[in-house]
């Protein structure tokens, strides 16, 4: 301090990246309380503090409070020129970036699938002006990520995943190869891009949030809540929702028109009698054993019942055949030619939560089908005429609800599918992009068997 200085004298903390934490060595006079800084705790095999990765910017801020002179060394970033993405915002969309940027550039945007989420995410790789890397749970998302970017922004960009380890300033991943390489790459970015951020949520994936110290995060959905709670855990990693909207929010203006039309169908007298015998011996199991359904532990019970106890087991299966039957009663596949005779030349997509039911479908309509089976350059020569007009519908069952870049539809027809409010929303999603009802309005349908489980698993995902 010179003389006649009236600040008070400060300490030095060093801060460093290794494997996945943020160490912080501190001088002999420096004093730091670990307890006072977010996430630090001593570790005794090198004598220093320590914090996970995710807590760098948080442990920084809190030292500097505290007016430590702070030697920050965690990140290694790559140079990277000026960036513009080029895109004219619209004006929800610049609401969204301006919240994100409001909140220190973090947070999470909860779009409706076809509002141009990833238009927001260039805008944003921009404005931070920071390596970047982007993280999808799919290869279908890496790729088209992949030539977002790359179309977008005048550099090179990397790609982990596919098949591909290559590093660049800007660079996309799996969520599976960001967690294999975080350790070597947690200090190489800035910004943390996490697309379909709810898998966030998932135990293994978080870690690949933790284990990065990227100051900047930003998380895209279309459905932030997670049934388990554990987008409490996202919301902790990435920041809190900033902004939000739903379908109903755009629709007309810059999302089609839509409604939602449930269709009741009838078993058969011969499915009726199937299903009543099933649903009856499940019925009586869990009665018996006072399981309540109120939430998911109860049918994690079952399952572990299942194992040791026959009619536990016996339970299990009979609810099986029960939901194959409803959902995958013959009336379906007779309302289900209806609405394509009504639909005629329209771009129609059919989801069902069975591939056996896809398969039938396919045959039966001349439908070209996706599944999970379905090869990768299948599936895109699929979409791709799907696309240019070649084929006007696909029948597909779960695999394009989300991180797959599905063309315009403006029909959507579910035959059968879960309670979940996010796959129902992503499927309405498929149906809502920018034009997809062309003048007139998009529909999505629902087929639902009449006096059946299936009338409160559709009321479940509304």
């Amino acid at each position: 301090m010179r003389r006649g200085d009236p600040r008070p004298a400060v300490s030095s903390v060093t801060l460093t990246y290794e494997d996945g934490t943020v160490r912080v060595d501190a001088a002999a006079d420096a004093d730091v309380d670990a307890a006072a800084l977010p996430g630090v705790e001593s570790d005794p095999r090198t004598g220093t503090l320590r914090a996970p990765a995710h807590r760098y910017r948080e442990v920084r801020e809190a030292l500097r409070d505290r007016g430590r002179d702070v030697t920050d060394s965690v990140l290694d970033l790559a140079d990277l020129p000026p960036l513009s993405s080029g895109y004219v915002l619209r004006d929800y969309q610049r609401e969204a970036l301006d919240a994100w940027e409001g909140n220190g550039r973090r947070g999470v945007l909860e779009l409706p699938t076809g509002s141009g989420k990833t238009v927001i995410a260039l805008a944003a790789v921009a404005a931070a002006g920071t390596p970047t890397l982007v993280v999808v749970p799919t290869v279908d998302l890496l790729e088209q990520w992949h030539r977002e970017l790359s179309s977008t922004f005048d550099v090179p960009v990397g790609r982990l995943g596919g098949g591909e380890q290559t590093v660049e300033a800007l660079t996309v991943s799996t969520y599976d190869s960001a967690y294999l390489r975080a350790d070597d790459l947690g200090d190489r970015f800035g910004l943390l891009v996490f697309d379909e951020v709810h898998h966030l949520g998932g135990e293994g994936y978080r870690d690949v949030a933790r284990l990065f110290a990227a100051p900047a995060r930003l998380g895209l959905t279309a459905t932030f809540e997670r049934p388990d709670g554990a987008h409490e855990a996202v919301a902790d990693l990435v920041g809190p929702v900033v902004y939000d909207l739903d379908p109903d929010d755009l629709a007309g203006e810059h999302l089609a028109d839509y409604e939602v039309r449930r269709v009741e169908v009838e078993l058969t007298d011969e499915e009726r009698e199937r299903y009543e015998e099933a649903q009856g011996t499940f019925l009586e199991y869990v009665r018996e054993a006072g399981i309540t359904f109120r939430s998911g532990s109860d049918y994690r019970e079952l399952v572990k019942r299942s194992g040791t106890d026959p009619r536990a087991r016996e339970a299990l299966l009979a609810k099986q055949r029960a939901r194959e039957v409803m959902m995958n009663a013959d009336a379906k596949l007779a309302e289900l030619a209806r609405i394509l005779d009504r639909h005629r030349g329209e771009r129609v997509i059919v989801f069902t939560a069975h591939t056996d039911l896809v398969y039938r479908i396919s045959e039966r309509f001349l439908i070209p089908a996706i599944t999970a089976e379905t090869g990768a350059s299948e599936r895109r020569e699929v979409l791709s005429r799907f696309r240019e007009g070649s084929y006007s519908r696909v029948v597909a069952a779960n695999v394009l609800d989300e991180g797959v870049d599905v063309p315009e539809a403006s029909v959507g027809i579910i035959l059968s599918g879960s309670g979940s409010e996010r796959e129902f929303t992503q499927r309405l999603g498929r149906i809502l992009r920018p034009g997809a009802g062309g003048a007139g309005t998009a529909v999505l349908y629902e087929l639902v068997t009449n006096e059946t489980a299936e009338e409160r698993v559709a009321r479940r995902r509304r």
